[in-house]
């Protein structure tokens, strides 16, 4: 037997992308606004973690932006529920905890190493 959800969440669907896509955007002005200071400052920044605060509570946004998305996705697709929930929560927990892990050590590594450390482009 197949399952047909009565009223698909095709409002949380929007909303979760809708969210995600708003705090990425605040995301990255945040972050090109800390670019942009570490020049100006003498000491190390990453070592204060001011920095990464402020980049916590967009990321937060895009985490549930992704959840709510995948969640109402796979149940837009078919999925029970609970399943769809079970599946798309952990899923999207930890692809967003891994991007924050790289997002850390990148910033970590430009701050010890510079900028031009990042120019992939010389490489080839």
């Amino acid at each position: 037997m197949y399952y047909y959800p009565m009223q698909p969440p095709y409002i949380l669907l929007l909303v979760g992308f809708l969210t995600a896509l708003t705090s990425g955007l605040a995301l990255s002005g945040t972050l090109e606004v800390i670019l942009q200071e570490w020049p100006s400052l003498n000491k190390e920044p990453i070592k204060s973690s001011s920095s990464f605060k402020q980049l916590l509570v967009p990321f937060i946004g895009i985490t549930v932006g992704v959840c709510l998305f995948m969640y109402s996705g796979l149940e837009i697709f078919g999925f029970p529920s609970p399943l769809a929930l079970g599946v798309g929560l952990p899923l999207s927990l930890l692809t967003c905890l891994f991007v924050w892990l790289q997002l850390r050590s990148l910033l970590e590594f430009v701050s010890s190493r510079g900028m031009q450390s990042l120019d992939l482009d010389s490489w080839s």
